[in-house]
């Protein structure tokens, strides 16, 4: 039998290690985002930080640079420093495609840099981001610099793909009905979703079946595996355990732990 890894040989989740908020942007930015958010690790931290999949597009300020973060299909690891400080704003669903001005099955398991995109507008509001030295400040100066950038304020997610992510995060999957539903061939779904989404359907499934699994693990904080598995949505303990394993790269015992922390 293998030994269980050491705790301390796990990377921290993104959102359970050190103070993680979000909160509502303000009425202008609503068309294109849904939430902005911060997260402070802790001075002491070290190791690996695991970002889980969650089937959304991210604007980041981290390390004095703006980055785009696409869609991951696995936990993305990347490199924090202890006691920094990430600022984000989540694109609504169906919204970035449109904001990015490319599909987002070329931005799949990637983080590019915003000037990559934007050019100069970006290197300038990271640069006067840089120089404000007060993390609240500069959580506030976020906020108002993301509405100043091109096509930010008064923009509206995909109509279609809104109603695909809001159908299968509730966990309606059957692609037929979904496919007469919105009046699309079963093909012409799977390129929406690559397009809006950066994966089909079924990957989409599984990324927000998972989500869906942690917000019962802090809602039920009593369940054990098993119970939550079919809670979840899935077929028994050894379907969850794979999965999980598969999407967030540690085992499902040590997520709920730490999740649960």
């Amino acid at each position: 039998m293998s030994a269980l890894p050491d705790p301390a040989d796990l990377p921290g989740i993104a959102g359970a290690t050190g103070r993680y908020r979000e909160w509502a942007p303000a009425a202008a930015l609503r068309g294109c985002f849904g939430q902005l958010w911060r997260s402070d690790l802790p001075v002491g931290h070290s190791g690996a930080v695991a970002v889980l999949p969650d089937g959304c597009v991210d604007i980041l300020w981290r390390d004095g640079r703006l980055y785009v973060v696409g869609p991951d299909v696995v936990a993305a690891h990347p490199q924090l420093a202890p006691g920094a400080q990430v600022l984000g704003a989540r694109f609504q669903p169906g919204a970035a495609r449109a904001w990015l001005g490319l599909p987002l099955s070329e931005l799949v398991g990637t983080a590019v840099e915003l000037d990559a995109l934007l050019g100069v507008r970006a290197r300038q509001m990271a640069a006067r981001l840089n120089d404000i030295g007060d993390a609240d400040a500069r959580q506030q100066r976020f906020a108002l610099e993301l509405a100043a950038l091109p096509g930010s304020s008064g923009g509206s997610p995909h109509a279609s793909a809104a109603r695909v992510f809001a159908r299968v995060r509730a966990g309606d999957m059957d692609l037929a009905q979904l496919s007469a539903t919105l009046q699309l061939s079963t093909r012409s779904l799977r390129r929406l979703c690559h397009a809006q989404f950066g994966y089909g359907p079924k990957m989409l499934e599984r990324i927000l079946r998972l989500q869906r699994w942690l917000a019962l693990v802090r809602a039920q904080p009593h369940d054990g595996l098993a119970a939550l598995a079919l809670d979840g949505g899935y077929a028994d303990q050894s379907h969850l355990s794979r999965e999980v394993r598969a999407l967030a790269g540690i085992g499902a015992a040590q997520l709920c732990a730490q999740w649960r922390a």
